[in-house]
Parts: C-alpha cells; structure tokens; sequence
C-alpha cells in the first residue's frame, strides 16, 4: 500500500476542529522553503511555541509541528516570505475554516491594522494564497488562469466551483445525487459525494453495502444504511469525538521496520479489514506530526546509507553568515555611538540657539500653552525669520519632546532638561550602545570557535573517508553522478561579485552586468580597470557588461588578449539581460569598447544621467546578436545556481535548462525551473537548498521567458 501524502476532506474537516484550540496564538515569523513549503512560527498562552508547517508540492499537509522537528531557516528569505513576516508579524491566528467539503483550509489572522488571511489548496497542484480582509491577492506560490477560475496578485481570490458536501446533504438530495449516477455504489460516493476513494469505501463497508454494488440495484433500504453511516461519520467529526490512528505495515522479514502508510482521525473499518496495524493517539495533530515526520525518515532510510554525509558545508557556511550578521551589527554599534557622540557635541556648539528653543517651550508650559500652540508660535516664528524657530521640526507633547535640527542633524531634546542634561543623555546612550559592542565582540568570538570546531571535524571525517575507501574508488568529480546522489553535499560561496548579473565564460573569464542604475554606476567607477572590455546594447535599457581581464585582487594589464569566444559571450549576455529580451525580440545589436574609451566625465553642455557613461573613440559592433540564456546547477567546485549563455554555462552546470523571450512573468519562469530542477535530482532538499525559485530568479533576466523545449 503507497504511503499517504495527501489529505482527504475528512482529514481537514477533523483538523479545522482542532485547529480552534489555538486561537488567540500570536505570530513570530514566517518562512518559505523552496517554492512549497511556509511555516509559521507562532506563540501559545498554554502551550508556548506553536510550529505551523503548509506544504503544497508532493507532499500537501496542513498541521503543526514539534519544535525540534522543523527544518532549520532558509539563509536568505525570499520576498514571499518577507511578505508574510510585514503583514504577520504580531498578528492573532483567530479562526481557521475549510471551505465547502474541499481540500482547502482558509487560516484567519488579526492585527491593528488589518485582516490577512492564508488560502492553503490541498488539491491538484497546490497553491498558498495570501489574501487581504476582502479577499484580494496580496501573493501567492503559484498564479491560475483558469476559464473557471483566476489566483493572481491584485484580484479577487477565486474559489473553485461549490461541489457537494456530503458532510450537511440532506437525505432527499443524497437519494437524488446517487439516482443520478449511472456506476456503482463506491464510485458515486467517491465522485458525486466527494467523498474520495478511501471514505467511499469506509462508508460502504460501515453500512454492510457491497463497494461494487451498481446503482441500479440498490433500493431504498441500501440508501438508508448508506446515508446512517454518512450521518454517523458527520456526528463523529462534528462532536469532534475523534479516536485518532497511525496504521503501518509489518516489515516482511525480521530486519525490515513497520513502514506507515495512513493517518486517520478515528479508527477505519477498512484498514482493520486490509489488516494494518494501528497505534492509537489522544490528538490528530500529534499523529499527522508523528506520521510525517516517520515518513520523512523512512524515505531517507531507503537511500544509499554509504552515500551519507554530515552536511558540513551547510554547517560552516551557517556559522560564516552569522559572523558576517555580527560584524555588520559591530560596525552599526560604532556608528550608531559616533553619531550620538556627534549630536551631543552639537548642543554644545550651538548651546544658545538649543537654549532657546528650550526656554520658550518651557515657559510656554509654565503658562500653560496647549503643545498645539507651543508648535504653532515657532511656525509663526519661522515666517518671521527666526533662527531658533527655524530649527525646530517637531514639537512632541505626547513625549514631552522638541526636534532641533543642527548643521543637517535631527536632534530630539527632553523639555524637561537643560542643554548640558540633553548632552550628558546622549553621551549616555553612546555609552551603552558601546556596551552592546562589546559583547557582540565576545559573541563572535565564540562563533569563530564553532566554524573552526566544524572545520575540524570536516577534514577530520575527510581524512577517515580516505582512509576507509578501496584502492579503486575514482574520485575525479566528473565520475560523480550528482543528479543519483541521494544526499548531495553542500558548498556554498558567496563571492564579492554575486550582487550584480555574472557568469564565467567558457575560458573561465568573469564577466559582470549591472542590474540597475546604482550598480552600473558601480561597475563603471569601481571595477573597470586598463584591459577590460565593456559592452552595451544599442537598446535602451541595457546593464554595463564587464568583461574582466584580470581579477580585482590582480594587478590589471592592458596586455592580455581576450579570447573571441569570451567577447562573444560576453556580448550575448549583453544582449539578453537588456530591453531586447524584454521586449520579447530574440537578436539585438551590441557594441564593444575597451576599458579607457569609458568616462564619467561629459562633454561641455552634455548631461550624464546615473548609471550613464560617455565613449570616446571608435565602437565594435556586433550586429543581430541572439538572445541566449541557460540557467543551470553546478555542482563542483561550488553548489550553487549559475546562469548566462549556454555555450558558457553548460559545461560548467550539472543540468541546465535553455530559457527563450516568452509569456510567463519571471517569478513565474523560476518557480516552473525549480520543479524541473527537482525532478532532475534524487537529492530534492539539496535543491530546495541551493536553488530557490528567488535564487533562481537572480540569474533570470528581465520580463517573460519560457523554457526553450516548450
């Protein structure tokens, strides 16, 4: 019998009854694995932390978790995420409902300043909707356009077409539904009734009806017991007098484990008669995590146990993001101290302008001046030129509060104090802050400890693995079969150019694009050096393309001759990464400059807008160009997403997958290369990993695209 990986309408029916006993739960945070997997973690009055996992992809549940069970944060959070957590963040989860009897589930969250509700489909394909009060699409994992029905961002959420909810069928409509059908008994229950496969035959086999009975030899009284037992399964979930179960499979031999296969909310008939073992449960909640997380266990059991690694990669690359968190956060300390240091130097510095605007909205409180008044005086003051009152920007009765703002710095003052008091405040506030850095100083610390203890133990589980391996094991990376691999190791590198468009060309030059203004504007004055080539389309719209002759940490030379096919490429992903792709045309024109024929500086009159740049000297030009573009995983020497031309991407890419100009936005294009990505590789969380449809997307280019083979 195949394991359970989806839930039936009775499941969510069972589950919304559950689900209730958490109401009044506050969200923390929210976050996205892949393109098919939220969780939400939340805090309970009763029961402290509350783990929400929604899964669509193959697997499709909706229930908590323990804890220690969920999967450890993605580092990067994609934009869904990042939506979730602005509109979620501190909200109450207030109800939870299914709609009609259909495998959807419609979570209800509450904050201040508004309703956000999650429409989680458990059918088909598998969608998570995130709505506003009134139904519209804030976002969503995937977009339908459908004749019956459309889920896109900026409309109306759309439900499916209302079926049959056998669950409140009155006895007369339920007579109709099955005089209707021209099968037999188990089928209709399981199509007209929707009540599935399994629960069709539940019902027969709790009423005493033969499954394969045809409708037209079923009387009134095989209706009757048909609809009692109907009824009585509606009494069980509607009284929520639930008997939860876990049925498993014996192993067949005595080195085999008891496999699970089903969950249930009460005891099923049918199992019993297929003769699978039950383990009983007080809540369906706590069996769903249970059964889940066997399942998932069991899976990575049946993969090759020789192929097992800790993934120290993913360790080590953790603990390098946190010091990086942790230098930043120690260099915010530092400015966040030097500016308040700076503020407090400026009262002094202007002591008598700060002295006045204090005195006079002191002595307008002493007088008993509404703090509306109070702001309006130094309004009327401004109009009158008066230095003091054409400092003030906000006058604060609430706090007690003056803002003054000083040589281009906003300053807030305490009324209440004098000038040598507000100073003294914020001298105050630059020493604690230098606390905090002193302890973030001690903290990173003990994170270098950690990254260093993983590396030990990376090389040292290296240098047991040649130990223990045959004189004739090939160790050559293009023997591995990645995509068989079932556990593909992780190394992650994040390099200094991985914020802008790249790739490395089939001669292993790097090549850099600009992705805005800002980063051309970059490009251009930062990392052009004497024998780099730049290329630009002749389209509007174009990033800077860089292609480098030397690396940054190299000393540059003009004397290096770039070879043919990397301007070629480098010139193809100018061309495709422009307006050209955009606009949905498959060549563009190009040209080709060298490094010194680049200046920021215009002729007299001109105007250079950002990211703009002026050429001196003669062009090469590249005539109809084609568009080309391969997004691929590479394995070796790093685990990462890579994208560009094919010719340059393909040989250095695991599996690829050729993009062309077409209809699906790019949001849309990644999410349909991931799933292909997915299917590719045995590994599915390595690629859940390293190879998000957002991490996809950076190496997408602009506007719609379609995979070349559709």
């Amino acid at each position: 019998m195949d394991a359970k990986r989806e839930f039936t309408s009775v499941d969510l029916a069972a589950l919304v009854e559950e689900f209730g006993t958490y109401e009044g739960a506050k969200v923390d945070k929210a976050y996205l694995y892949g393109d098919d997997l939220v969780r939400l973690k939340m805090r309970d009055f009763d029961r402290g932390r509350v783990e929400l996992i929604l899964e669509v992809g193959e697997v499709k549940r909706a229930h908590t978790v323990a804890p220690e069970r969920v999967p450890d944060a993605p580092g990067r959070p994609p934009q869904f995420a990042m939506m979730l957590r602005n509109r979620l963040s501190g909200a109450d989860f207030v109800d939870v409902e299914q709609y009609e009897f259909d495998r959807i589930l419609e979570f209800i969250f509450e904050r201040d300043d508004g309703t956000t509700r999650i429409i989680v489909e458990l059918f088909g394909q598998g969608n998570v909707a995130v709505t506003d009060g009134e139904y519209e699409v804030i976002d969503c994992l995937e977009t339908v356009r459908l004749k019956s029905r459309t889920v896109v961002p900026g409309s109306r959420y759309e439900f499916p077409d209302t079926r049959t909810n056998p669950l409140t069928v009155s006895r007369e409509a339920f007579y109709r539904e099955m005089d209707d059908s021209d099968t037999d008994v188990v089928r209709t229950l399981a199509t007209q009734l929707n009540f599935g496969g399994l629960y069709a035959e539940e019902i027969c086999t709790r009423a005493g009806v033969e499954k394969a009975m045809d409708i037209a030899d079923a009387d009134e009284a095989v209706y009757d017991r048909l609809y009692d037992a109907i009824e009585r399964l509606t009494i069980d979930v509607r009284n929520c007098n639930f008997d939860p179960r876990l049925y498993f499979e014996s192993g067949d031999e005595e080195d085999d484990a008891d496999r699970v296969v089903d969950v249930t909310p009460f005891p099923l008939e049918e199992h019993e008669a297929e003769g699978l073992a039950a383990e009983a449960y007080d809540s369906f909640l706590a069996v769903l995590d249970d059964y889940f997380f066997r399942l998932e266990l069991e899976e990575e059991d049946d993969s090759d146990p020789t192929e097992q690694r800790p993934d120290f990669e993913e360790e080590i690359a953790k603990y390098e993001r946190i010091i990086e968190q942790q230098e930043g956060a120690i260099e915010g300390f530092e400015q966040q101290a030097e500016q308040l240091r700076e503020k407090a130097e400026l009262l002094y510095a202007e002591y008598g302008l700060v002295d006045e605007v204090l005195s006079t909205v002191r002595e307008a409180r002493e007088q008993d001046r509404p703090w509306d008044e109070i702001e309006e005086r130094f309004e009327e003051g401004k109009e009158r030129g008066i230095e003091a009152a054409k400092a003030v920007v906000d006058v604060d009765g609430s706090e007690g509060t003056v803002t003054v703002t000083l040589d281009g710095e906003h300053v807030e003052l305490a009324v209440h104090d004098g000038v040598e008091q507000n100073a003294d405040r914020l001298y105050k506030e630059a020493k604690d802050i230098e606390g905090k850095k002193e302890g973030a100083l001690a903290a990173i610390e003990d994170t270098r400890e950690d990254l260093e203890e993983a590396k030990r133990r990376r090389d040292q589980w290296e240098v047991d693995d040649e130990d223990d391996g045959d004189d004739d094991e090939i160790d050559e990376a293009d023997s591995k079969d990645w995509l068989s691999m079932p556990s593909v190791p992780i190394r992650e590198n994040e390099p200094w150019y991985d914020r802008f468009r790249w790739f490395y060309t089939s001669d292993d030059y790097l090549v850099i694009g600009g992705r805005n203004a800002d980063q051309n504007e970059e490009l251009v004055k930062k990392y052009l050096e004497p024998g780099d080539k730049v290329f630009h389309t002749q389209a509007h719209g174009g990033p800077v393309t860089v292609l480098k002759a030397t690396d940054p940490s190299e000393a540059s030379s003009h004397d290096i001759d770039l070879p043919q096919t990397s301007i070629e490429e480098a010139a193809q992903f100018a061309v495709s990464y422009s307006s050209v792709w955009k606009d949905g045309r498959y060549a563009g024109d190009v040209y080709a400059v060298d490094s010194d024929q680049v200046t920021k500086t215009p002729e007299s009159g001109e105007y250079l807008e950002k990211g703009g740049f002026a050429i001196r000297g003669d062009r090469t030009y590249y005539d109809d160009t084609p568009v080309g573009v391969a997004v691929g995983i590479q394995c070796e020497p790093y685990t990462r997403v890579i994208g560009g031309p094919p010719s340059a991407i393909e040989g250095q890419a695991e599996t690829t997958i050729e993009l062309d100009p077409g209809r699906y936005a790019q949001a849309d294009a990644a999410k349909r290369l991931y799933r292909e990505f997915r299917e590719q590789f045995e590994d599915e969380t390595f690629v859940r990993k390293i190879a998000s449809p957002d991490r996809i997307q950076h190496f997408m280019p602009p506007g719609g695209s379609r995979i070349a083979e559709e």
